[in-house]
C-alpha cells in the first residue's frame, strides 16, 4: 500500500479511538512501511514465489542464473545485501546461503566443530531468524533515511523533492531475499527432519537443502568417509520436508536434493528390494562383493544378496559398512538425481571434487535425458584450489591441442612463478567465466560459495592485526579500514546509524514528543562523518 494511503487508513483508525490522539498517523504509517514482513512465514511465502519465478526464468534463458554467498551471522548477510543494492541497484537473482559447515564451525555452543552434524540442530533455524532480523533492519535503516529526507523536504516546502522521495518510499526494494538453507542429512530420522524443517520454515526459509548421507555418519562433502543411504530412506525425508512446507502454507517451498555419491564409497545398509530393477535393486547393484557358488563360501556373519541374477557376498568393513564398486560414483549420482526429481525434489546438488564443467555436464546430460528440466545448485567451494584446478585445466587443454607446454610444470602450477604467464591469465579468464559457462552448458541454476565470509573474516583480521600490532599502529586501522570505508562509501563507517541509533531517536520522538532524549545531538562524534 502506498505511504499516503497508509497515513489515510491510520488517520481514520486513530480518529475512531479518541484515547489514541497522541499518536500521529504519519508515525504509525512510517513504522508499518518500515516493517513489511511480520513473521518468518510471511518471508518464506514471499521468497518462495521469487525463487519459483527465477527458476522459470532460467528455464527460458540460462543466462538468468542466480547466486549467493554463505553467511554465518546476521550482520554479514545484511551488509552483503546492502552492498548488492549499492553496486547493482537491485537484489534480483541474488540470494543468501546458510551453510551447515559454518554453523558447526562458528555457531555451536560446543565451540568450533567439524561438519558432522554434531552441533545443536536449533542453531540452524536460529541463524535463519537472525539473518532475516538483520535484513528487516536494513529495510528500516534505508527507509528511515528516506523518511528523514522527506520531512526535510516538506519543512522546506520543496513539493517536487517531497514527491520524488515519496515515490522512492513507495517503490522501495526490500533486502529480503531467498535463503538456501542447509539441513545436513536431517539430524536424525524422517520425523526429526520434519520437525527441524518446520522450525526452519517458520524462521523464514523457503528453500531447504537435504543430503543423502547417513545422518549419524555425516561428513563434510569434501572429506573422506562419506556413507550414503538407500533411496527409500532419502525420499522419506524429502516427503517430510514437503509436508512441512504444505502444513505451514508455503506451497511453493523449494527442496534441493543433494547427492554425495560421487565421493561416497560406502553404504550403511543394503536396500530393501521387492522386484528386479526397482530402486532398491539398482542401489544394491553397485555394492562390491564376491560371487559365491555354495553355502560353503559363506562365513559366520556374512550377508548374501542376489545381484544381476548371481549370489554375491558384499564386502563388509570392520565398521559394518558395505563398500561400493570402484568407479561407480557417476552412475550412482545419475540414479540419485533422477530418483529425487521424480519423487518430490525441485533442484539438485551434485557435490564434486573439482570445479570442472565437462564433468558436471556429463552427469547433467544423462539426468536431463530422463528429466529434461533438471537444474542444479552448485557449490563453488573454497575446498577447491581454484587457481591450481583451472591452471591444470588450461594446461591439459593446451596439451591436447598439441600446444607446447614444456615451459610449465603441471604439478607446480600453483607457484607464484607462473602468475604473470599466458597460461595463468587464461586460467583466470576461465575462472571468471565459470559460473556463466556452467549455467549455460551444465544446467546450473544457482551458484553459491559456502564459506566465503569465513575466509574473508580471517584474511581481513590477519591484515589488520599484522599492521596494528606492528609498526603501523593505529594507521593500520585508519588507512586500511576507516579511510577505505569513507572512500568507498561503506555505510558502516557511521556505525551508530547502522546499528539503529537514528531509528531509535525517531521512535523516541514518536513516543515522547519534545521530551525525547536523543543520542544524535551536537556531542555525537558520528557527526564527524557527515557530508563526506
Amino acid at each position: 500500500m502506498p505511504y499516503a494511503n497508509e497515513i489515510d487508513t491510520l488517520a481514520t483508525l486513530i480518529k475512531q479511538n479518541p484515547s489514541w490522539s497522541a499518536i500521529k498517523p504519519e508515525h504509525a504509517a512510517r513504522m508499518r512501511v518500515q516493517n513489511q514482513f511480520k513473521t518468518g512465514l510471511d518471508i518464506a511465502k514471499y521468497t518462495a514465489k521469487i525463487m519459483r519465478e527465477d527458476m522459470a526464468a532460467y528455464d527460458k534463458d540460462p543466462a538468468q542464473y542466480t547466486q549467493s554467498l554463505g553467511c554465518w551471522h546476521g550482520f554479514i548477510g545484511q551488509q552483503k545485501l546492502i552492498s548488492i543494492k549499492k553496486h547493482f541497484g537491485s537484489t534480483k537473482r541474488r540470494y543468501l546461503y546458510l551453510s551447515g559447515w559454518m554453523v558447526a564451525a562458528l555457531r555451536s555452543e560446543f565451540g568450533p566443530l567439524p561438519d558432522q552434524s554434531m552441533h545443536e540442530k536449533t542453531s540452524v533455524p536460529a541463524l535463519i531468524e537472525e539473518l532475516y532480523t538483520f535484513l528487516r533492519q536494513a529495510d528500516s535503516w534505508e527507509l528511515n533515511h528516506l523518511f528523514r529526507a522527506l520531512e526535510e523536504a516538506q519543512k522546506a516546502g520543496d513539493t517536487a523533492k517531497a514527491k520524488e522521495i515519496t515515490a522512492q518510499i513507495d517503490n522501495h526494494e526490500t533486502h529480503i531475499v531467498p535463503i538456501v538453507a542447509d539441513i545436513d542429512a536431517g539430524f536424525g530420522n524422517a520425523e526429526a527432519t520434519y520437525l527441524l524443517a518446520k522450525k526452519m520454515i517458520e524462521a523464514g526459509a523457503c528453500c531447504i537443502q537435504l543430503e543423502n548421507q547417513v545422518s549419524d555418519e555425516k561428513q563434510c562433502g569434501h572429506q573422506d568417509g562419506k556413507v550414503t543411504v538407500p533411496h527409500a530412506d532419502f525420499l522419506a525425508k524429502i516427503n517430510a520436508v514437503r509436508l512441512a512446507f504444505l502444513e505451514l502454507g508455503v506451497d511453493d517451498g523449494v527442496i534441493v536434493a543433494r547427492t554425495d555419491s560421487l565421493g561416497a564409497g560406502l553404504t550403511k545398509q543394503i536396500a530393501v528390494t521387492n522386484e528386479p530393477g526397482d530402486l532398491g535393486d539398482q542401489y544394491n547393484s553397485f555394492i562390491d562383493g564376491d560371487e559365491i557358488q555354495s553355502a560353503d563360501d559363506i562365513a559366520n556373519g556374512d550377508v548374501v544378496i542376489k545381484q544381476n541374477g548371481k549370489l554375491v557376498r558384499p564386502k563388509r568393513l570392520a565398521s559394518g559398512l558395505f563398500q561400493f564398486k570402484e568407479g561407480s560414483g557417476e552412475d550412482r549420482v545419475v540414479m540419485d538425481c533422477i530418483a529425487s526429481l521424480q519423487n518430490g525434489a525441485d533442484l539438485l546438488w551434485i557435490e564434486t571434487e573439482k570445479p570442472h564443467i565437462g564433468q558436471i555436464k556429463g552427469m547433467v546430460d544423462r539426468i536431463r535425458a530422463v528429466v529434461p528440466d533438471a537444474k542444479l545448485v552448485y557449490n563453488n567451494s573454497p575446498s577447491f584450489n581454484w587457481t591450481l584446478n583451472f591452471r591444470q585445466q588450461v594446461f591439459d587443454a593446451w596439451a591436447e591441442e598439441g600446444k607446447d607446454v614444456s615451459a610449465y610444470d603441471r604439478d607446480r602450477l600453483m607457484s607464484a612463478d607462473y602468475d604473470s604467464t599466458e597460461l595463468a591469465q587464461l586460467a583466470d579468464e576461465w575462472t571468471a567465466n565459470f559460473q556463466r559457462d556452467a549455467a549455460r552448458e551444465a544446467g546450473i541454476f544457482h551458484h553459491l560459495i559456502t564459506l566465503p565470509t569465513y575466509h574473508t573474516a580471517a584474511l581481513s583480521t590477519d591484515n589488520l592485526a599484522k599492521g596494528y600490532f606492528g609498526d603501523e599502529g593505529m594507521l593500520a586501522y585508519v588507512a586500511g579500514v576507516q579511510r577505505q570505508e569513507i572512500r568507498q562509501g561503506i555505510a558502516t563507517v557511521k556505525h551508530q546509524d547502522m546499528a539503529g541509533s537514528n531509528i531509535g531517536d525517531d521512535h523516541k520522538e514518536f513516543f515522547a514528543g519534545e521530551a525525547a532524549l536523543k543520542a544524535g545531538g551536537k556531542d555525537n562524534t558520528m557527526g564527524q562523518f557527515e557530508n563526506i
